[in-house]
């Protein structure tokens, strides 16, 4: 079972310095256009091949979002990494939708957005 981050503990996260990795868990068309600064992108589908290669630490805190609340890939993305043994797994539910409606900065592959 994740744990759920919201996006203000996400956002201090991310402004604190602290060692975390975020994870867009959507295809990578979806996040080449728009994603989070400093995210890293693994398809929910790839969590099992990718994750142990981007993310050697098992203990690292990893936080995981795709498009919206309705959007289900951060879920299960979360699930694969809890059975690939990460311990501290994160998900922001509201994902890339909320983070856009209030008005926080997007990257896309071209830069800053």
């Amino acid at each position: 079972m994740s744990n759920f981050i919201s996006r203000d503990a996400l956002k201090a996260l991310m402004s604190s310095g602290s060692k975390q990795t975020i994870i867009e868990a959507l295809p990578n068309k979806y996040y080449a256009a728009e994603h989070l600064p400093g995210t890293l992108n693994i398809p929910h589908d790839e969590v099992h091949l990718s994750a142990p290669r981007l993310i050697p630490d098992k203990n690292d805190q990893v936080i995981v979002y795709c498009a919206s609340s309705d959007c289900q890939n951060s879920h299960l993305a979360a699930a694969s990494l809890h059975k690939l043994g990460y311990a501290n797994v994160y998900v922001y539910a509201e994902g890339k939708k909320d983070w856009k409606e209030a008005g926080l900065p997007l990257e896309s592959s071209g830069g800053a957005k």
